[in-house]
């Protein structure tokens, strides 16, 4: 267990950041590509594969990493994705920037519900199996969510 333990931390060492560079440009996203990075040394761990050479150990490392991403890629597509930071990015217009941290300041229950209803665009019927409510609860939490809102952005601007 010991010589595996070396080899995966030589891995690491040798070859991280190359996969997490190798990640970042296909997901166009660096917290997903440390999940990738992280997904690659678990299947590392668990398969503990036998390699002929170092070349084969890295060809091996990239073609796992290459298909997390892939996964990653078809998850997207099947279903609307949004990053946080592309978020942000949209609310930093001047006028917007408080609208943004003032949705950030709110109670983890309505600030998933606004965000899934007015930025993913799901309806409160989709919304109600995913936080596992109702759809009355959901427009319920989006009532309260924009009345929090409100005070928060009122709060913000004084």
């Amino acid at each position: 267990m010991a010589a595996v333990k070396t080899d995966i931390e030589k891995a690491v060492h040798r070859y991280g950041d190359m996969l997490l560079r190798i990640s970042t440009i296909m997901l166009g996203s660096v917290s997903d590509a440390e999940d990738v990075l992280q997904e690659t040394i678990i299947r590392y761990i668990e398969k503990a594969p036998f390699f002929n050479d170092a070349d084969h150990e890295k060809a091996w490392l990239i073609k796992v990493a290459v298909n997390k991403c892939k996964d990653i890629q078809r998850r997207r597509k099947r279903y609307s994705y949004t990053e946080m930071e592309n978020i942000r990015d949209s609310f930093i217009q001047p006028e917007n920037t408080g609208v943004f941290d003032s949705l950030m300041a709110l109670p983890e229950k309505y600030r998933l519900v606004m965000l899934l209803f007015y930025v993913e665009g799901y309806s409160t019927q989709e919304i109600a199996p995913i936080i596992g409510r109702s759809a009355s609860a959901v427009k319920m939490r989006l009532k309260k969510g924009r009345e929090l809102l409100k005070e928060e952005y009122i709060k913000g601007d004084m």
